[in-house]
């Protein structure tokens, strides 16, 4: 009985392994299984390649759960395959093998070919070492000396770069790295070592013959319009060399010589006349090779991300039940006033999630418009802003703010791939829009930029965070700073790195600068500046800073004609507001002319101020500072001075802005800077090498001979009516004579002594033929501060 049950269980495996036989060797399975693995591989192919590009926002969306991503049709996923294209990308691109994942998505897909439909790649010769040679791609990425991102190297390429970094240091690791490298091209290109060492000989031996034996007279010439070929193996002229200059296996033959190096060989051989040493000329400037400006601080090191902080979790989180709570709070309130949406959508960012809502036909847009108060009781939320319509889209947007806010850090901002791989001039990196992503601008392309808001929203972490872009980017060679903090404290933590990279005026102790009459000084250096750099553009016969200095570099200018490296030049002014009340037009006036022209010569405004009055900011600076920045602000008028529109008022601080360039308003989270993370990176600067000094701006003298004016007349003797001579004028904003007569009484000889003396005291500007004379203080608030100078 054991034997019979033995013989039938092994007759039934006989028989199911000749049905699988049957099976395998089917052409119909073979055709099936073949075009179902050149699916898969497509779909991974393209699933990876559309995570390069859309991990960063698809991030946020699968941490949510994969189970949720699919059961929730409101969730936006930018992967060109879905959500389950999203999760692929992640899991084999992001969290596996980057930019490599591509690579074995195509071995794949040539197998499918293969079984599917019988044709033969040469990718299927790599499909044995495909796994190796990814991990090697994806490991020399990430351990590249910037950063590539986070999708392109993959995390097992980061893995690997962190432990044989640890283990053999940066340089035996990257030398690991190659050895490994060459070790793998060798095996599967199949070279041999004697090749290429035969290879040298023969170029050797060819350059020995050449420079001892003439070259032969019956040699044919090979006339040509490209260079100049000799045929030296006898064989028959062509008008190209008979091997293909790109194909690298073909360039290691032994008897081939290329064209470049033989006529070398042969102008060798041809004696030219010898000239005599005072006609020798000096080596061209062009043969020392480009001028680097980095020279002087060639050991410079930008500061490292670790002296940031990591706040934990920087990318946007919103509670599944509060997204769902607050549509049907905006759909109810909509309802109760009879208005019927077709569609709904959320974009959670860091602080503030956007609701697109699309109407049903026949709504009109003012009716939503004008419910934002409505809405904004109905979610128990401040700072709802109604976009109708957003540009662009076709929608309306409603802006609620989150219950619990995500702060964005700098050092998560400064880490992106967006920043890292930024081309830009002056990147500034200002924090993350409504869809969670990096916002960064090109302050060259602004050229300027105004900042406005009130006490304690934001103004100077904002700031900060504009300069910490500029120095975790550019070297001390290529960007200055002009630091005006009339405050006192708050941009003083920069003192740090004066040599290297800030700006001031000859003679000064300390590069921040504080007073109002010095500011006056500096900013008049500064127009000296731009016009002595107009004066280098227009010989050097170029447009712009940036072609100035490729000229510069490739040593097409000369430096004894006064050419010279010119570094970009950043103003700053923390409070601007203060300078106008105590300086007034002397201020305004130097930074309308350089808003107006210093744009092309790389000199860039950047002004902060905590008084959005029409009294601060005036058309002037409004008309050359396209570029505006608003934190939140106590009155719609306020928001309307800066941005031209409404809708600062209703932010909701700590942060929170809208930035305006052109048309187009978009609200930002600004990355947060905290004060011993600027400390931190100063100290990291400033304990490097730096220059003997700080920039040095040209010298200013003002017309007066010194600080404050009142150079001619001394204080006795000025009019006993000085004073109040000069409240006059301020009080009318008129520097006449005649109105000094009428309003004091006074006859025309006393009058136009008192006139000459508000003059001399900068109250005044000088005499203009038939126009009054133009009065350079606003309020008596700025009078009373230069009579105390005076």
């Amino acid at each position: 009985m054991a034997r019979t049950s033995k013989n039938s269980t092994s007759s039934r495996l006989s028989d199911l392994k000749s049905a699988w036989l049957d099976v395998k060797q089917s052409p119909s399975l073979h055709a099936v299984l073949g075009l179902t693995v050149l699916f898969i591989g497509l779909l991974g192919f393209v699933a990876s390649t559309s995570t390069l590009f859309t991990w960063t926002s698809d991030y946020s969306a699968l941490e949510l759960g994969f189970a949720q991503v699919l059961s929730q049709r409101d969730i936006v996923i930018q992967n060109t395959l879905g959500s389950i294209g999203a999760a692929v990308g992640m899991v084999v691109t992001v969290r596996g093998f980057g930019i490599a994942s591509l690579l074995l998505w195509t071995v794949i897909m040539a197998f499918g070919l293969r079984w599917g439909l019988g044709i033969e790649l040469r990718a299927l010769r790599w499909a044995r070492r495909s796994l190796l040679r990814a991990l090697l791609i994806t490991s020399g990425l990430a351990l590249l000396p910037w950063n590539a991102g986070d999708a392109v190297v993959g995390d097992y390429g980061r893995v690997i770069a962190t432990w044989s970094t640890h283990w053999l240091g940066l340089l035996g690791a990257c030398l690991t790295w190659m050895v490994l490298a060459l070790i793998h091209t060798v095996w599967v290109f199949q070279l041999r070592p004697q090749m290429l060492g035969q290879h040298l000989a023969n170029r050797f031996a060819a350059t020995d013959a050449l420079n001892e034996v003439p070259i032969d007279e019956e040699a044919e010439l090979i006339p040509d319009e490209g260079p100049l070929v000799v045929d030296l193996f006898g064989s028959e002229p062509n008008q190209s060399p008979p091997w293909n200059e790109d194909d690298e296996d073909l360039a290691l033959e032994p008897s081939m010589v290329a064209d470049d190096d033989l006529d070398l060989e042969i102008q060798s051989t041809v004696e030219a006349p010898q000239a005599s040493p005072s006609l020798v000329k000096p080596a061209a400037a062009s043969d020392m090779g480009p001028y680097d400006p980095r020279r002087d601080l060639s050991r410079y090191q930008t500061p490292p991300l670790q002296l940031l902080n990591d706040y934990g979790q920087s990318t946007a989180k919103v509670d599944q039940e509060e997204l769902e709570a607050n549509k049907e709070r905006i759909l109810e309130t909509l309802r109760n006033y009879k208005i019927e949406i077709s569609k709904i959508k959320a974009t959670v960012g860091p602080t503030v999630t956007l609701y697109e809502i699309v109407p049903e036909a026949g709504v009109r847009i003012s009716r939503i418009k004008s419910l934002e108060d409505d809405i904004a009781l109905s979610l128990s939320a401040l700072g709802i802003r109604i976009i109708a319509p957003i540009p662009g889209k076709g929608t309306i947007g409603i802006e609620v703010p989150n219950r619990h806010p995500q702060m964005v850090s700098m050092r998560s901002v400064l880490a992106s791939e967006k920043f890292q791989k930024s081309d830009m001039d002056l990147p500034l990196a200002l924090g993350k829009t409504i869809s969670n992503e990096v916002y960064i601008v090109d302050l060259a392309k602004m050229p300027h930029l105004l900042m406005a808001g009130a006490t304690g929203q934001g103004k100077s972490v904002g700031l900060n965070a504009i300069i910490a872009s500029i120095l975790y980017k550019k070297h001390p060679a290529e960007v200055k700073f002009v630091l005006v903090d009339p405050k006192k404290v708050e941009l003083t933590l920069y003192n740090t790195i004066e040599r290297h990279f800030l700006a001031k005026l000859p003679g000064d102790d300390e590069a921040i600068i504080t007073d109002t009459n010095k500011v006056i000084y500096t900013l008049n250096s500064l127009c000296i500046e731009m016009d002595q750099r107009y004066e280098l553009l227009k010989s050097a016969m170029v447009r712009n800073l940036k072609e100035y200095n490729v000229k510069f570099t490739a040593r097409k200018l000369n430096p004894e004609e006064g050419h010279r490296y010119l570094p970009y030049i950043i103003l700053v002014i923390d409070e601007f507001a203060d300078l106008i009340m105590t300086a007034g037009k002397e201020v305004e006036m130097p930074i309308a002319r350089l808003a107006q022209l210093a744009r092309a010569i790389g000199i860039h405004l950047i002004v902060a101020t905590q008084r959005p009055s029409v009294n601060v900011i005036t058309g002037i600076i409004k008309a050359n500072f396209p570029t505006r920045i608003a934190f939140k602000v106590s009155a719609k008028i306020d928001s309307r001075t800066i941005l031209d529109a409404g809708g600062a008022e209703q932010l909701i601080g700590k942060g929170d802005m809208l930035i305006s360039s052109g048309n187009d308003l978009i609200r930002l989270q600004c990355a947060f800077l905290d004060t011993p993370e600027v400390e931190q990176i100063c100290e990291f600067i400033g304990s490097q090498q730096g220059y003997p000094d700080a920039y040095q701006l040209p010298e200013y003298e003002s017309e007066e001979g010194r600080l404050g004016g009142g150079g001619n007349f001394s204080a006795e003797e000025r009019d006993s009516m000085f004073e109040e001579a000069a409240r006059m004028v301020v009080i009318h904003q008129q520097g006449s004579a005649s109105l000094l007569q009428r309003k004091l009484k006074l006859g025309y000889n006393r009058a136009g002594r008192l006139v000459d003396q508000l003059e001399d005291a900068g109250i005044i500007g000088p005499f203009e033929g038939s126009k009054a004379r133009q009065v350079l203080i606003q309020d008596e608030v700025q009078l009373n501060e230069r009579l105390k100078n005076l």
